[in-house]
This record gives C-alpha cells, sequence and structure tokens, in this order.
C-alpha cells in the first residue's frame, strides 16, 4: 500500500510505501546557507515526525546547492544535525533552484521506525 500524506496537485510532501519513507525536496527561508540549511532541516524534522520516522532512521539525503562554495557553510550545520552513528549515505551537487534566493534544498528517504 502507497500512502501519501500532504497531497497537492503538484507533489506530496510525504509518501510512504513498504517502511520507507520519501520526502519531498525540503527549502529553507533566510538570507544565508546556514539560516536556509537550518530550516530545511527543522523542516525534515517535522516531516519525519509526521512520517513514523526520525533523523536515526534516514537512509539516503541528496543535497543540492545553488553554487558549490557553500559546500563547507553547509556541512557545519549538517554535521551537528546528524546524530552520531547515523550518518545517511549523501550526495551533494550543484544545481539551479526553483527560485533565485534559494541557496540549498534537501531530499529526504528514511526508514519508518520500529
Amino acid at each position: 500500500m502507497i500512502e501519501r500524506i500532504g497531497i497537492t496537485q503538484r507533489a506530496s510532501k510525504i509518501v510512504k510505501h513498504n517502511g520507507v519513507v520519501y520526502l519531498s525536496g525540503q527549502v529553507g527561508e533566510g538570507e544565508t546557507v546556514t539560516e536556509q540549511t537550518q530550516e530545511c532541516l527543522r523542516r525534515v524534522d517535522a516531516l519525519l515526525t509526521e512520517a513514523g520516522s526520525s533523523r536515526e532512521h534516514i537512509l539516503q539525503a541528496v543535497i543540492w546547492l545553488s553554487d558549490m562554495s557553500y559546500f563547507a557553510e553547509l556541512n557545519e550545520v549538517w554535521n551537528a544535525w546528524v546524530p552520531d552513528g547515523h550518518a545517511p549515505a549523501r550526495a551533494c551537487g550543484e544545481a539551479k533552484l526553483a527560485r533565485e534566493i534559494l541557496k540549498v534544498e534537501i531530499i529526504i528517504t528514511a526508514a519508518v521506525a520500529e
């Protein structure tokens, strides 16, 4: 069974299937990469909780930066957020994001907490 949560015409915020949680890409408000990343991760936390999962259950993260020069700044926030011993598989690349002001987008796949 596929469960969709937060459905809009374009996307669902959360899709759950066979014990796996797929989150739509999250972006954040703020002027800096630090601020935007912190907001993204707050949104990820809320969605994971709603889906019955948590940071400790993240399987994979795909991160898009509007400019790879933000990589170190992103990693400072990311490293503080990921629980010790629970680092997911991760990819990070540069892409043109949906709006010019956006600096980071984070896409998460996680297991449902048991």
